[in-house]
């Protein structure tokens, strides 16, 4: 007797320690998953332009998500719900900003906050994508650096028609407010740029009509003056169509610009292209 009660005891003890690991266990991973939230809907709002101003504050516990902080419209309110409801997991929310007509957002400091960082990054890629692409600018050659929206672009031209492009391709991307230009123009130095233009020119004919289309697409999606999510693009021969739907004459001149300075298109067809 005495040794079977040892034994119920022990099974007892180690029976006990099982179900608190156990329970440790699932404490940690469902605080895992409540941090793992709340970085998810702070990222949005980060990113978000109408939001990433405001000082809002995220807390999760085991699926709900409090939120706080001040907006100045009721829309932001709302926005910043509809943001936290669409993270997996999160089952309620309980929103507790304060719209106040008069708010000011606080000031942004020295240093770039999260959310303009990325902004600049993808700037910066956006242009570097659009010069690679183009004709006559090589980004290979051209520097890209993005700084809160302003755009710096260094290196040389071998023309003063090919510095004036680039810096026109910079400006007309989403997001950008200023291009300073600082692009050299010195015939004696474009031996990379001529080199590229050549091979260029000599594969125009290989250049497959899939890649022409996605280019052209994709340039047009980084303008900031063309809505390129209404024009349809495609290629047949180095031959581009686009048609759809554009806004004026000066939308419809900049997207037919747009499609003829990308490599390997011989022509732009754009009755299609209707307003």
């Amino acid at each position: 007797m005495h040794t079977q009660s040892r034994k119920q005891l022990l099974a007892a003890c180690i029976a006990l320690a099982l179900g608190t690991t156990g329970g440790m266990a699932a404490a940690e991973s469902q605080t895992f998953t409540d941090n793992r939230q709340e970085t998810q809907i702070w990222t949005t709002y980060a990113l978000n332009p109408h939001l990433r101003a405001n000082d809002l504050k995220v807390s999760v516990l085991n699926g709900k998500a409090t939120l706080t902080g001040n907006v100045a419209e009721e829309v932001n309110k709302d926005l910043a719900k509809e943001i936290a409801l669409g993270v997996s997991g999160i089952d309620s929310v309980d929103n507790q900003i304060v719209v106040k007509p008069d708010y000011v957002p606080p000031k942004a400091g020295k240093d770039r906050s999260y959310g303009v960082m990325v902004d600049d990054a993808t700037i910066t890629a956006s242009v570097k994508s659009k010069l690679l692409w183009s004709k006559q600018a090589d980004g290979m050659t051209t520097q890209v650096k993005t700084q809160s929206g302003k755009v710096t672009l260094t290196g040389n031209a071998d023309s003063q028609a090919d510095k004036d492009l680039a810096g026109r391709l910079a400006m007309n991307t989403d997001g950008v407010m200023l291009v300073d230009n600082q692009l050299v123009v010195d015939a004696s130095k474009p031996a990379p740029v001529d080199s590229a233009k050549s091979t260029a020119k000599e594969t125009g004919g290989d250049i497959a009509d899939s890649w022409i289309t996605t280019k052209v697409k994709s340039t047009l999606m980084y303008s900031s003056n063309v809505n390129g999510s209404d024009i349809s693009v495609s290629t047949n021969s180095g031959i581009v169509t686009l048609s759809g739907l554009v806004d004026n004459d000066a939308e419809r001149d900049r997207a037919i610009e747009l499609a003829q300075n990308v490599r390997g298109v011989k022509s732009v067809r754009s009755t299609e292209l209707r307003y």
